[in-house]
């Protein structure tokens, strides 16, 4: 049965363009690369073209996610299986192709709302290696488990497993989560080795909850910890230690609003379903009101 294989690519809607190369170049340490089109460019994290492409505009909001499959023959497969469930899906044009820099594309939507393409053949520029936006002592956790993960708000939780889970994707709810509006169970998904590709099921004003990259130095972490703070950037959770993924994080905004989660150390899925209150350590609420007021 065909599967998605990881989350590889990710549009964004920007409206401040130099403040995000600033921010992804001096604090997270992304490749910027702008190829001249005055409304796109492109953050790298390894050889692939691009894993996030920002489209300049008025709003600030996840415009795409891009999951892959193997193979030419899988996307048949994928069509198929979202045929037979009765999901709307189109073939992109070979301009549309192009543009996303991959082989095929089929375009889609999830239930909250969010556009979603499945894909094969991305652009890998080996003959242009990654080059940091700053120093970094190891790079980004990529190959096979993707860019990182994602956390959407909205949508209905129920319709949101589904629609994944007819992806490919395995998971379940993983934390019981204390907020100023009650109790919150948020559902962790994955498609590899990556704890969690994607979750879904805390509310928030914008599809874009946060995302997360996460470093495989954890001298990384800290340099990208320290250039947040000396820029005063508002940080919503502190450094500190998830229980499920087992990764040390820190949350903190990005240009657009939408939390940025930068991490180091995450584990392998586990094997049976399991749900935690509380954090191992840390995470502690520092500024409210900016995405995740939720008790670690």
């Amino acid at each position: 049965m065909v599967k998605v294989t990881e989350l590889g690519y990710i549009g964004l809607h920007v409206s401040n363009a130099q403040g995000w190369k600033d921010y992804a170049r001096d604090c997270v340490g992304l490749e910027v690369l702008d190829e001249g089109e005055h409304d796109l460019f492109y953050l790298r994290m390894d050889n692939w073209h691009h894993r996030f492409a920002m489209h300049v505009g008025e709003q600030d909001d996840i415009a795409y996610m891009g999951w892959r499959v193997g193979d030419s023959e899988d996307l048949t497969d994928m069509e198929d299986k979202l045929q037979a469930a009765g999901i709307a899906y189109r073939v992109a044009s070979i301009e549309e192709t192009a543009e996303r820099r991959v082989l095929g594309l089929l375009k889609l939507q999830d239930p909250a709302g969010v556009p979603t393409e499945i894909f094969y053949g991305p652009q890998i520029d080996m003959h242009m290696p990654f080059y940091p936006g700053r120093r970094m002592h190891g790079r980004f956790v990529t190959g096979g488990n993707g860019l990182g993960h994602c956390l959407i708000s909205g949508g209905d939780v129920k319709a949101m497993y589904d629609f994944y889970k007819l992806l490919g994707l395995s998971g379940s709810i993983e934390y019981h989560l204390g907020t100023p509006g009650g109790v919150v169970k948020p559902v962790f998904m994955h498609c590899n080795d990556r704890q969690h590709s994607i979750a879904f099921g805390v509310p928030g004003e914008k599809l874009l909850n946060h995302m997360m990259l996460e470093y495989t130095d954890m001298n990384d972490l800290g340099v990208s910890h320290d250039a947040v703070r000396q820029r005063q950037i508002p940080v919503a959770l502190q450094l500190g230690k998830h229980a499920n993924d087992q990764a040390l994080t820190f949350y903190s905004a990005s240009p657009s609003g939408w939390l940025m989660e930068l991490g180091w150390g995450g584990c392998i899925p586990p094997s049976q379903q399991q749900y935690h209150l509380l954090d191992v350590f840390g995470h502690a609420p520092e500024v409210s009101g900016i995405g995740l007021d939720v008790q670690l």
